[in-house]
């Protein structure tokens, strides 16, 4: 397995030193991670594949670019992928041709083929897909058998609209399933959030999808203003500062649900995944060195075997992440280059959702606030 590591901006096209692929031709799959601002760019599909015209490429928009360990804004980072003894297939839907996201999410996987699946890539637009049905869709039409990762397109800190594309210009709605096939290649994962948990574990007693209205029969939001004490005074923004720990039915392990926005008019709180009815929850708070720590954990999770690194390990953070670490977001970077070394390409993008499973189970979950991190290497 070779990678090719790129970056495009005004100034043109720059080949990072690292790369091992000589040939850019003979990659099998390209990964774009852009501004949305470049990615609107009506010819941008056009440059990708003068650059590229014999890969299978994905395009994705960013709340930021991860390129090795630098964290980059209103830029396009490109890595490219040749792979010896691994077959690619890659499939594409729109969320508007379907009633809702998990039935976009079911017929995706359909249309990948599955003899010899080894594992699923997924993009999906941030804005208008619904993550939680997305991830249960995936899930549900791979009998939990396939390792999914993957991540929601990002707009910066804008929280309007995102593009994803394949093997097309990116456009609103699309969400993208990459299918790795053999038994030669080795995918490992792990995610990490690195919050502070506090106050006591309540239960969600009304809920439609990701709004919340009543945590133990009380309004949610009164509720969550008087945990945040003179902090609420800032909301919406400060909502990223303290995000949900939530338990779902049925499940045992916590994830991690970001706010995105409050409704004052009907007292409800609108997160970027469900919370159903019968969640158990509890309120988190930021600790820097503790989310830094955390990168450095996942990507420890991700090694098989700590004599061998991976090829390359792409990166999703949480746009959250991003907003509260501020000029110390390369630390986070930093800490997993040093768990990796120099021998591992570094690439991904700041998201509004990160898709992994828990440790070393397949059945993928939505994510927020987490570092996500999945390897790539081939035996």
């Amino acid at each position: 397995m070779k990678t090719l590591l790129f970056q495009y901006t005004e100034m043109g096209w720059t080949i990072h030193p690292t790369s091992t692929l000589a040939d850019k031709n003979n990659a099998q799959l390209v990964l774009c991670f852009g501004a949305k601002a470049i990615l609107q760019n009506e010819n941008i599909f056009s440059i990708i594949k003068e650059q590229f015209p014999a890969s299978q490429i994905s395009i994705c928009s960013t709340a930021g670019e991860i390129c090795q360990e630098a964290v980059q804004e209103n830029s396009l980072v490109v890595v490219a992928l040749q792979f010896d003894k691994t077959k690619i297939e890659t499939a594409s839907v729109n969320i508007k041709d379907f009633a809702n996201s998990y039935l976009a999410a079911t017929n995706l996987a359909e249309r990948l083929p599955h003899d010899d699946l080894a594992y699923i890539m997924v993009f999906s637009d941030g804005a208008v897909v619904n993550g939680s049905e997305l991830v249960k869709g995936l899930t549900d039409a791979t009998g939990k058998k396939i390792l999914v990762t993957g991540g929601l397109a990002g707009d910066d800190a804008n929280f309007k609209d995102t593009l994803v594309g394949l093997n097309e210009q990116p456009a609103a709605g699309n969400i993208v399933a990459i299918g790795f096939y053999g038994k030669n290649i080795n995918v490992t994962h792990g995610s990490q959030g690195g919050w502070d948990i506090f106050g006591l574990e309540k239960r969600v007693t009304k809920s439609s999808g990701n709004v919340l209205h009543e945590i133990e029969g009380q309004n949610a939001l009164e509720l969550y203003k008087k945990y945040l004490g003179t902090e609420a005074e800032n909301l919406p923004g400060s909502a990223l500062l303290f995000p949900l720990s939530v338990i779902i039915p049925g499940t045992y392990k916590p994830v991690v649900r970001t706010i995105l926005s409050i409704d004052e008019d009907n007292k409800t709180m609108t997160f970027a995944g469900d919370v159903p009815e019968g969640s158990k929850v509890r309120f988190m708070k930021a600790d820097f060195d503790k989310i830094i720590t955390a990168a450095s954990t996942a990507a420890g999770q991700t090694l098989l075997d700590q004599n061998t690194k991976p090829d390359f390990a792409l990166l999703i953070s949480c746009v959250g992440r991003k907003l509260i670490l501020g000029p110390r977001t390369k630390e986070e970077l930093l800490a997993v280059k040093d768990t990796f070394g120099d021998k591992t390409m570094l690439a991904g993008f700041y998201s509004y959702g990160e898709i992994s499973p828990f440790d070393d189970e397949t059945d993928c979950q939505l994510h927020n606030q987490t570092m996500t991190i999945t390897t790539f290497s081939e035996s």
